[in-house]
């Protein structure tokens, strides 16, 4: 009898050769059929010279010789004599095997089947006869398919699984459905849809075996969903599932495996189901973005679990009183690391350290949310009023504001030029080779070394996102009729946290990076974008996946801190992506022409110049010039040269009440001690303390030898620094104000001298 492997049905699938139905299944092996198994022994079972192919008990076990044969016979196989022997070799060690254990092979079990077969290639050898060990184990398991459904090939340790999937289904036909599915993995850049990969022609060919199928048809979403839950596969194919459903679903087969976050299954143990019940209902109705949703969903887990403890009356929510409000806050303000979670894998080294002030401010404000939600929506009537009850403390809100942690000039400095000069040896590398080509990993670091972008940002900007313009009409990125340091490179930043899409400059170098990348990628299917809902193609996708908004944190910065060779954190701590941009921010507002801070605002795309000064600090130098241009010292203190007459003081002519300080005005000297207090300081009301310079009495004083000349700083008033500032007018208003004022002498200056002379004999001053 010949049955061809390549049986096809009316609609044009595969159909099993093998009809199950002809034949008779009795899993008793009679005492006649074990005795003529036995009787035709090793030589006529195994088909081998001089056997008699005409002996009596060949009838005797026709029908378990007969699907036998058929197995053998549907096999895809070179003819040739070795694949000849094994298959007569397969037939004679299951018709002894039966002999041994007194029943059919009809009636073996799974396990049966996985102990004859083996975990492996020795626990085989161990219970079959030498002339079985070979070529025979691969037939074997085409017997286990056909005759007893086995499918559990993940226990049967290193075998070739595309040989025996070629040998069920028919050669030609497994490779073209396999064909499909590289096709569709090299158009997005998988190393598995290669030539010299062996992952995806595995992993398909026990999907096959597992459906029952060679068609990628038939892989439904169901079927994918049964492999990962009961974990059909090896190890390593389990890793290639993903990749190969992605690959079928984009063929139009199934629907694309499911991504599931960390954060979406944050476990709800230890917290009351009531609470949980109402905090997952609004989780259904918040219109919230999902990353803001997640947030807000583990703060409120995490306050089920202190309701729990601490509250247990308080876990529906319509019991919640302001005292329960304020219990809460006091001890959110308590709190501590590690307090009413699940999971502490992650910050074990700070376990046990009082949470920072942003932390106690979004439990708070997770709180506030979800009453206030509640009540807005009408589901509850709350006995207080949540933004109230729910505020942050004061000396939480103390601890907040802007306080952007910018990496020091020399660090940033060395991972620029690490950025500037990568090479293959230093990009992040999987054991299969590198992650990424080099060229994304470039345009990568320099989009987050030089666009000040958040990470999630960076991830989500679009296939052709770099323009270039000169003189404001745009020109091609690669033209060779504009110098580069000419044409101005834009970068449009797609919807992002605080508003909607922008365009900006940026360097020439950003946009070359880009450029390079792009003429490389391969073409991608297009994604949708969560935060706007729109069908893109995004620029850092690869392998149909867009590049991980932590990959900047994960590889791109360890990278460049090996490569510059700096620490991966500082005194301000880890060094994060998102400090790049407080970095470069700041960076531009303290530049030689710096930024202002609404032209900063506009390059960060902020909707308000408050949420600018998060990122922007000014640095200590720029601090300490303005406060030198600002000249405080020099606007509030004047000095002025004092005559010490030191002969005066030995002699003791001072204690007589000779003068001994003689305070130059330009015009004469003042020796009342008390200089620094006259009122009159400014403009000189000529009193009986002053002296003509061009008086006999002050030439003696200047002609002496023992004279010390120092110089006196004198505060200044609000009037008198005025006058100093403002010329003319300020100094006539001083001196009216001063005309009725005694002088140290006793007398006012509108006694000493008219007032129209002091206000001549000041102008003659200045």
């Amino acid at each position: 009898m010949t049955i061809s492997p390549l049986t096809v049905d009316a609609d044009g699938g595969w159909e099993c050769p093998i009809d199950l139905g002809r034949y008779d299944r009795s899993p008793v092996l009679s005492k006649a059929e074990q005795r003529a198994i036995r009787e035709l022994g090793v030589r006529n079972l195994r088909r081998l010279r001089h056997h008699d192919p005409d002996a009596p008990q060949w009838a005797e076990i026709g029908r378990l010789l007969r699907p036998l044969q058929d197995v053998n016979a549907s096999f895809d196989t070179p003819p040739s004599m070795h694949a000849r022997r094994a298959m007569h070799d397969a037939a004679a060690v299951l018709l002894l095997r039966s002999a041994d254990v007194g029943r059919t092979f009809w009636g073996w079990s799974e396990q049966d089947w996985l102990d004859f077969l083996g975990r492996n290639h020795r626990a085989y050898q161990e219970q079959v006869p030498t002339w079985a060990e070979g070529y025979v184990r691969p037939f074997l398991c085409g017997h286990a398919y056909h005759l007893g459904a086995y499918a559990g090939f993940r226990y049967l340790g290193h075998f070739d699984r595309l040989s025996l999937a070629c040998r069920v289904f028919g050669c030609r036909l497994v490779e073209e459905e396999i064909a499909r599915v590289r096709t569709v993995l090299t158009g997005w850049g998988y190393q598995y849809g290669k030539e010299e990969d062996t992952g995806v022609p595995s992993v398909m060919s026990q999907l096959f075996l597992l459906n029952r199928s060679p068609h990628a048809s038939d892989l439904t979403t169901p079927f994918f969903d049964r492999v990962r839950r009961e974990e059909l596969l090896t190890d390593g194919g389990m890793r290639v599932l993903y990749a190969v459903q992605r690959a079928v679903a984009a063929l139009g087969f199934c629907d694309p495996p499911a991504t599931v976050c960390g954060a979406d299954v944050v476990s709800q143990t230890g917290v009351p189901p009531v609470w949980a019940a109402w905090v997952e209902r609004w989780n259904a109705t918040t219109t919230m973005t999902h990353r803001s949703r997640l947030h807000v969903r583990a703060a409120l887990l995490k306050t089920g679990r202190w309701i729990a403890a601490q509250q247990p009356q308080a876990a529906d929510p319509a019991a919640w009183t302001r005292q329960t409000c304020a219990a809460w806050i006091a001890a959110v303000d308590r709190m501590e690391i590690g307090d009413y979670v699940v999971r502490t894998s992650s910050f074990e080294e700070r376990l046990g350290q009082p949470l920072q002030a942003g932390s106690k401010a979004g439990l708070i404000r997770s709180v506030r949310v979800f009453f206030r939600d509640i009540q807005d929506w009408e589901w509850l009537r709350l006995g207080f009023d949540p933004l109230r009850a729910l505020s942050v403390p004061r000396s939480i809100n103390a601890l907040l504001g802007p306080h952007p942690r910018v990496i020091a000039d020399e660090v940033w400095a060395k991972l620029l030029w690490a950025g500037l000069n990568l090479e293959s040896a230093d990009i992040p590398r999987g054991k299969a080779g590198p992650t990424y080509p080099l060229e994304l990993v470039r345009a990568i670091t320099l989009t987050w070394l030089f666009a000040g972008q958040r990470s999630n940002e960076i991830a989500r900007l679009r296939l052709g996102c770099i323009r270039w313009q000169h003189d404001g009409n745009p020109v091609a990125g690669d033209s060779e009729s504009i110098l580069a340091r000419d044409a101005v490179c834009l970068l449009d930043v797609p919807a992002h946290k605080t508003g909607t899409a922008f365009t900006k400059p940026v360097d020439p170098l950003l946009g070359q990076a880009i450029n390079a990348w792009e003429a490389l990628r391969p073409q991608q299917p297009k994604r949708t974008d969560k935060r706007t809902g729109e069908q893109v193609d995004f620029l850092f996708t690869y392998r149909a996946r867009p590049v991980s908004t932590g990959y900047i944190n994960s590889s791109i910065i360890p990278m460049l801190c090996r490569k510059a060779g700096v620490p991966s954190a500082d005194v301000r701590g880890n060094i994060t992506s998102h400090r790049a941009r407080s970095t470069i921010a700041s960076q531009l507002y303290n530049a030689k022409e710096p930024m202002t801070l609404f032209e900063l605002q506009a390059w960060l795309g902020h909707r308000s110049p408050e949420s600018t000064q998060h990122y922007a600090k000014i640095s200590p130098n720029t601090l300490t010039k303005a406060y030198e241009d600002a000249g405080y010292f020099a606007r509030n203190v004047r000095t002025i040269e004092v005559l010490v007459d030191r002969e005066a003081v030995t002699s003791g002519a001072t204690a007589a009440g000779e003068p001994w300080q003689h305070y130059d005005l330009g015009h004469g000297y003042c020796t009342y001690t008390f200089f620094e207090q006259c009122p009159h300081r400014m403009a000189c009301a000529r009193c009986d303390f002053y002296t003509p310079k061009d008086s006999s009495k002050a030439q003696v004083l200047e002609a002496k030898d023992n004279l010390q000349r120092m110089r006196a700083t004198i505060p200044l008033t609000d009037e008198e620094k005025a006058a100093v500032d403002d010329g003319h007018a300020a100094l006539n208003r001083l001196l009216e104000r001063l005309a009725d004022i005694p002088t140290p002498a006793g007398p006012t200056p509108r006694q000493l001298l008219p007032i129209t002379e002091i206000r001549r004999d000041a102008r003659e001053d200045r």
